[in-house]
Parts: C-alpha cells; sequence; structure tokens
C-alpha cells in the first residue's frame, strides 16, 4: 500500500531533479499535485522480472508544467506515467525495456513529447482519455508482441502526430474511438500492421505518410469510413503517373481482402504468402466486396517522401 519511491515529490514547487541514478528502485521518481519541476539527465533501471514487482520510472499525478528531458528509463512497469497532468513537455528521453508502457498518458491535456525513443517496450506509447497533446519526431522501434503496438490512440482529440517514425513493431499505430486527429508525415517501416483505424473513429486526417515493407498498411473493422486518407505513399501502389506531377493518376485501395479476413479471423495469418491470398486480392481489386468502398487514398504519392 507504500508506493516507495528513490525520489517523491508531493504539493511541490519550483525543483529540479538532476543527474542522479537510480538502481532496482521500485518507483524512481515520483510526483503527486507538483508544478513547474525540471527531471532532466537521470538515469533509471531496474532487473525487475514481472510487471508486478515494480513501479515506474517517471510518476506523475495531478502535475502541471513539468519538464522531462534526456532521462534513460529502463526495466521499469512504465517508463513514464502521467495521469491527471496537463501542460508538460517531455523531450530526448530513451525508454527501453520497460513491462508495460514505455509512456502511459492518461487524463492527461495539453502535454507534448517530441525526440524521444521508445524501444522494445512491452507496448511503446498508450495515449488514454485525452486532448490537445502534440506527439512530434519521437522513434517507436521494435516493441513486439500478441498485443503490442507503438502508439495506443484511445478516446482522445484535436492532437498531433507529426513526423514520427514507426520501425518493426507489432502495430505501428491503433486508433480507437477517436477524432479531429492529425497524422501527417510519419514512416511506417516494416511493421506487422501500420495502422489500425477502428470504425469508432471520425474526422481524422491521415495525409503525407509513407507506408513501406509492412504486412499490412492499413486494416480496420467495419464498413463505414469517416476519415481523410490522402495523399500518402504505398510501396505497394501499382498505378501510374501520366502528367508526371509525382501524384498517381489512379486512385488506391489500401485495405486488401486478406487484411480484413485476418481482422476478423486472426488465425487466417498462417495462409499469409499463399497462393491463395495472391488470388483473393486481385479479385477483390477487380471487384471490391468486402473492402470499404470510400476507404480510398484518391491522390496516392508515386515516390516516399523525404522529411529530412
Amino acid at each position: 500500500m507504500d508506493d516507495k519511491a528513490a525520489i517523491k515529490l508531493l504539493d511541490c514547487k519550483n525543483l529540479k531533479v538532476l543527474n542522479n541514478k537510480f538502481e532496482n528502485t521500485f518507483f524512481g521518481i515520483y510526483l503527486a499535485n507538483s508544478s513547474h519541476v525540471w527531471i532532466e539527465h537521470n538515469e533509471l533501471e531496474s532487473i525487475a522480472e514481472n510487471e508486478y514487482q515494480i513501479g515506474n520510472g517517471i510518476h506523475l499525478w495531478k502535475c502541471e508544467y513539468i519538464t522531462i528531458n534526456e532521462n534513460k528509463i529502463k526495466g521499469h512497469r512504465d517508463g513514464i506515467y502521467f495521469e491527471f497532468v496537463t501542460n508538460t513537455l517531455i523531450t530526448n528521453n530513451y525508454s527501453e525495456e520497460n513491462k508495460r508502457y514505455g509512456l502511459h498518458f492518461m487524463f492527461s491535456h495539453n502535454d507534448e513529447y517530441r525526440d524521444n525513443t521508445f524501444i522494445n517496450n512491452g507496448s511503446g506509447v498508450a495515449v488514454m482519455y485525452t486532448k490537445g497533446v502534440k506527439m512530434i519526431n519521437n522513434r517507436f522501434i521494435h516493441n513486439w508482441g500478441s498485443a503490442s503496438y507503438g502508439l495506443l490512440l484511445k478516446d482522445i482529440r484535436d492532437s498531433y502526430i507529426f513526423g514520427n517514425e514507426f520501425d518493426q513493431n507489432s502495430i505501428g499505430i491503433v486508433m480507437e474511438g477517436s477524432s479531429r486527429n492529425e497524422v501527417l508525415e510519419n514512416r511506417f517501416i516494416r511493421n506487422g500492421y501500420a495502422f489500425k483505424l477502428q470504425a469508432s473513429c471520425d474526422d481524422n486526417v491521415i495525409e503525407r505518410n509513407n507506408f513501406q515493407q509492412n504486412t499490412f498498411d492499413l486494416v480496420t473493422n467495419g464498413s463505414l469510413v469517416l476519415n481523410k486518407i490522402e495523399s500518402n505513399y504505398w510501396d505497394r501502389y501499382e498505378g501510374y503517373d501520366l502528367n508526371r506531377d509525382q501524384i498517381g493518376d489512379v486512385p488506391y485501395r489500401p485495405i486488401s481482402m486478406y487484411g480484413m479476413i485476418v481482422e476478423r479471423m486472426p488465425t487466417a495469418v498462417l495462409l499469409w504468402r499463399s497462393f491463395l491470398v495472391f488470388l483473393l486480392d486481385r479479385a477483390e481489386k477487380a471487384i471490391p466486396v468486402i473492402t470499404p468502398v470510400n476507404l480510398v487514398d484518391n491522390l496516392p504519392a508515386m515516390k516516399p517522401y523525404d522529411f529530412n
């Protein structure tokens, strides 16, 4: 019942936590009801084997105006955990091999995280029940597992996901029950699923992203599509560009028939790369039956975008 921590700050203001090293602590740095705190250049590492044996590396509850910069967190339950945290900046952190999430947001509005790396965690980042979040230039790498993903967006709105890299995750992005978000200029490379866009999402914009070498680029669990998907690069696009404006003249349907079948019946993934799957997808392209008719990129890019 006692949340033990190496450093615990309760009802504090105007503090700095700098250049510390934490080894096998339960919670590393624990903040509650605090504001205007700077947490920088700390190293937090635990060797606990199970999630229930360990707390979070950097834990914030009911805080505002916090800066978390250039910390290394490894082996905790959640690398960084936010609940009821507002107007906070998370930059240049390295969160690795945490049991549950590299970063976990809940009910935390108007925060920004940029230039962080989330690698080989149970899952990369979960942003839940939140609005007004900016997620810019982060890297989500090698978050593998039966229930793993790079980024979960659940019941969030009015947020901005820009310039991130999703490389070798089971799922790059999962979006559920979310609206009015912009997903722009991200790179989805070598993921199992690049993007799972559930039917409960609406009024989101997905533009100018690169989808390359993914098993499935885009899947959904419904037939009604209320989101804008346009001007993305898809490496499976086989259309042409007669006027050479670098925009495909033929619209592209990124959802395959086989992807829809696997979404409904996961065991069908065993047929991946079979000749039957090839025939199914070719038939669906000619006469769409199962895939959502209005889920289409009308302006597919002919070349991958260079975001450097």
